[in-house]
């Protein structure tokens, strides 16, 4: 029985430590954006689809292609 006596208020101190944290995060703006991180996997795929090196390869052999036509007519 004595060791409900000290869980007690020791709980009641991690409760009232939580809702501290919770209100403190709030305010700080941590939960402002929470689609923003969900979302960002499909905004980057655009972004890997040019850094790839057979893509680039591609426009430099699309350029040298069409330098030399130019220069012909």
């Amino acid at each position: 029985m004595d060791v409900v006596f000290g869980l007690i208020p020791l709980m009641l101190f991690f409760g009232f430590l939580v809702v501290v944290v919770f209100i403190w995060m709030a305010k700080t703006g941590h939960f402002d954006d929470l689609d923003g991180a969900a979302n960002s996997i499909f905004m980057d795929d655009e972004y890997e689809e040019d850094k790839s090196p057979l893509k680039s390869k591609e426009k430099e052999i699309n350029q040298e292609t069409s330098a030399k036509q130019s220069e012909k007519q």
